[in-house]
């Protein structure tokens, strides 16, 4: 019986199932990718809020801060590219825990369920908090010299603490997708080798 028959078949079986393995790891690849920009970008939005945003309409009086986050808040409202980078990062990186986990990268599936879950905390005070205060400023309505300011404070005090936790929680999940690539690159450049 010639076995070089045998052994020439089974290395072609193995190429052929190469191609294969290597784009299911390249899709993982570009999930975790997407799931890192999506999520930088929602990181640096919450931080301009914190250092620039915030601070600088704290500069000026309870009005033009109430006329300026009424803008803000229904051009964000407002905004396709914003709503597809809100959702798209949760949607993003929890697909990436999924399919890491169903591979058996148990590391690369817990560091991206972690940032799940710390991006979904952000959501939680998201929907907790800052939109409950952004729709108070909203009834106020066009601001004039009459109006009851009493909700700038609220959003001095309470909307902007929450939104130094929402960027605090957005870079550490930022940190465990970051964690998550670099896994994901190890393991396939250990498959390219093997």
């Amino acid at each position: 019986m010639d076995m070089s028959h045998i052994e020439v078949s089974h290395h072609t079986g193995a190429s052929a199932a190469g191609p294969v393995r290597a784009s299911a790891d390249r899709l993982t690849g570009l999930l975790l990718g997407a799931a890192a920009v999506t999520m930088g970008l929602m990181a640096g939005l919450f931080f301009a809020f914190d250092v620039s945003v915030m601070p600088g309409l704290a500069k000026g009086d309870d009005r033009t801060y109430a006329t300026a986050m009424q803008n803000i808040n229904a051009v964000i409202d407002g905004s396709g590219p914003f709503a597809l980078v809100f959702i798209g990062a949760l949607v993003l990186t929890a697909w990436a825990a999924f399919r890491a986990l169903r591979k058996g990268r148990r590391e690369t599936g817990w560091w991206l369920l972690a940032a799940t879950l710390c991006y979904a905390a952000a959501l939680l005070l998201t929907v907790g908090i800052n939109i409950p205060l952004n729709n108070k400023l909203a009834d106020l309505g066009h601001p004039g010299p009459s109006t009851d300011y009493s909700v700038i404070e609220d959003f001095k005090g309470t909307w902007e603490t929450a939104n130094i936790f929402r960027t605090l929680l957005c870079l550490t999940a930022l940190g465990g997708i970051v964690r998550a690539l670099l896994l994901h690159g190890r393991a396939t450049a250990r498959t390219d080798i093997g």
